[in-house]
């Protein structure tokens, strides 16, 4: 009897793992749905992959302080939510990342100052969508909460020849296949929302898929489009997906998970001018997703004339993680480029300083610049070569910023790294 008693006691502790997996826990009070794929208890990493979306009305995450030099998609809302295989990657495994970010900064919407619950202040939609936070990933998330329907922002903008798209994205697992689409387009003539399948005169639809990066380019009166295609590194469901696209006149490159994704030398029609823009979500085809973190910038500064001429080199393309202080490695096109000028001019010293925003407590603000200052300073060392003697680095917080600290669009213009030549 006690020999039948301990086999049973064996076998129940060995089918019980199996049968916890892929759980999913409601809790209809608080109105929180909680995703957990693997939830064995004796695997510490597997218990936080699911996705959390929190609907309960919460405080206006503008209150919470955000520290930081890095560039304006990250200060935030964008936490180090990699899995371990990311957090190992180093620099040298994003040498194709070749796009830097330009100085100007020309939208930002981290939707920190919408409220939780509520359709976003700066877009419109034919669809549901809301504010939402989510388990995975701290700050707002603006759900396109449905499988059809377009989703625009209201201001035009005056997109030049040259410019990088970055966003967060996390698709959601059930449905089609496509997270979202992205419209860039123009219109002669201001319209709130063209829902129309190809809207304005001509533009581009860029969908991001969880197999494939498909694009389309298109022009009234062309009888032809201009497509591309590409299946590497597709975004991944349930985790925050960091996604850059650059247009270079009718060039369109993307940019995901260490490398070039997709590069299309004429993807736009000649004398495209694009102003507006909007995510869409195609009928039968669609999962839905979360975005947050949304910039546009103008792209590759002339960094040689800025930091040998000017004696100054803005940069927004070093990147950070919420609240830390090492270089992310998405920043190697920015660190490289600053590298090639320090080689060619060997005689060349700078200074290394970070700034914040007004978020956050003076002190914590002026140490975390202090450190991601030295962290720039030790990429160029360790990862470029560059001689130690020839850097020096240092932090001002929030003390020198460069535009009022009230709005997103204007935190982000503070929140940066400043190379001053000696």
């Amino acid at each position: 009897m006690k020999s039948l008693l301990k086999i049973f006691i064996i076998v129940a502790m060995i089918s019980f793992p199996l049968s916890v997996n892929s759980q999913v826990k409601i809790d209809l009070k608080k109105q929180v749905i909680t995703i957990d794929k693997n939830s064995k208890k004796d695997n510490p990493k597997d218990q936080n992959q699911g996705i959390q979306q929190k609907k309960e009305p919460q405080q206006n995450n503008q209150t919470q302080k955000d520290n930081g030099t890095k560039p304006p998609d990250e200060n935030k809302t964008n936490p180090d939510t990699r899995s371990a295989n990311q957090d190992q990657q180093s620099l040298q495994s994003f040498s194709k990342y070749d796009f830097i970010p330009g100085e100007k900064v020309i939208l930002f919407d981290d939707f920190s100052q919408d409220a939780v619950g509520d359709f976003p202040a700066l877009w419109s939609a034919n669809a549901a969508g809301e504010i939402n936070t989510l388990s995975i990933a701290s700050g707002n998330w603006f759900n396109l909460n449905s499988t059809d329907g377009n989703y625009f922002l209201l201001k035009n903008v005056d997109f030049p020849k040259n410019f990088i798209i970055e966003f967060d994205i996390v698709p959601k697992k059930p449905g089609g296949r496509i997270a979202a689409g992205l419209i860039l387009y123009t219109e002669d003539k201001y319209k709130e929302m063209d829902n129309n399948p190809h809207p304005g005169n001509s533009g581009i639809i860029i969908s991001v898929e969880k197999e494939n990066w498909n694009t389309l380019g298109y022009k009234t009166g062309e009888s032809s489009q201009i497509t591309g295609s590409s299946a590497v590194n597709p975004v991944e469901p349930e985790k925050v997906n960091h996604v850059i696209m650059w247009v270079q006149n009718r060039r369109l490159r993307i940019y995901h998970k260490s490398a070039k994704v997709l590069d299309m030398p004429t993807n736009l029609f000649d004398g495209t001018k694009l102003n507006r823009l909007c995510f869409r979500l195609s009928r039968g085809a669609s999962c839905g997703s979360y975005i947050s973190n949304f910039r546009i910038t103008d792209a590759a500064p002339d960094m040689r004339s800025k930091l040998l001429t000017d004696g100054k080199l803005v940069t927004y393309g070093i990147y950070f993680d919420v609240n830390k202080d090492v270089v992310k490695p998405e920043s190697y096109g920015t660190l490289k480029g600053i590298a090639d000028v320090l080689k060619e001019n060997a005689v060349v010293k700078v200074k290394i300083v970070g700034h914040t925003d007004s978020d956050g407590a003076d002190a914590a603000n002026m140490d975390l610049s202090k450190r991601r200052g030295a962290s720039v300073k030790d990429a160029l060392v360790k990862d470029f070569a560059i001689d130690a003697s020839r850097l020096e680095s240092d932090g001002m917080g929030e003390t020198q910023p460069i535009a009022p600290n009230d709005t997103p669009v204007n935190k982000a213009l503070n929140r940066r790294v400043e190379l001053i030549k000696l």
